[in-house]
């Protein structure tokens, strides 16, 4: 999994609200972009500037300045897409598809981006990466997210209308929501209501 500071994603519910949504994992925080199937409506990856725009709320620190062409973004959705089949069915105990693996295995087989440190001790990317190194580094954190400590605390928010997928990174693992000022809100204020009822 990626270590990097976290800068945190900001996504919008149905009703236009900001919340914030950090997945744990760099490979998880693509899987927010879009999807296959009924996850295609959410598609934001369509040119190279829209990748970039994630990269930069990514928790890639500091932002990389990529060289993205327009192949790259295609095949990024391609190994995005990939992941998000393997990553539900390895919640749900189901047997991942072999083309996903392949296209997990081929991505995380390309060199990645490699960061360095400068002489003033500050942290930064080696000459220039590419969309193909971004793809490598998103491929390798999901090969050691899924092989490593934590792959069976990786689970899908507890909302019914909700299908974020998360590691839980804390200590006593009972994350359940994808975002308490989301989904685990909304959770209290329905609970709340409901015990209102009861007791009227």
């Amino acid at each position: 999994m990626d270590s990097s500071a976290t800068k945190g994603l900001t996504l919008y519910s149905r009703a236009g609200v900001a919340y914030r949504f950090d997945p744990g994992a760099l490979c998880l925080e693509l899987l927010t972009t879009g999807g296959p199937g009924p996850y295609r409506r959410y598609e934001v990856l369509h040119e190279p500037a829209d990748l970039a725009a994630w990269v930069d709320q990514s928790r890639l620190t500091p932002t990389p300045a990529l060289d993205i062409s327009e192949a790259e973004v295609a095949d990024l959705r391609g190994l995005r897409d990939a992941l998000f089949r393997v990553i539900i069915a390895h919640t749900r105990g189901e047997p991942h598809l072999p083309r996903d693996l392949e296209a997990i295995n081929e991505a995380a087989a390309r060199p990645a981006m490699a960061p360095t440190i400068t002489p003033t001790g500050k942290r930064q990317w080696a000459g220039a990466p590419t969309g193909t190194h971004l793809a490598a580094t998103v491929a390798r954190d999901a090969v050691e997210l899924l092989t490593g400590p934590f792959a069976h605390r990786i689970r899908t928010c507890a909302a019914e209308d909700c299908h974020l997928v998360y590691v839980d990174t804390s200590r006593p693992g009972r994350r359940r929501w994808c975002s308490m000022e989301h989904c685990g809100n909304r959770h209290k204020v329905r609970a709340l209501r409901a015990r209102h009822t009861e007791e009227g």
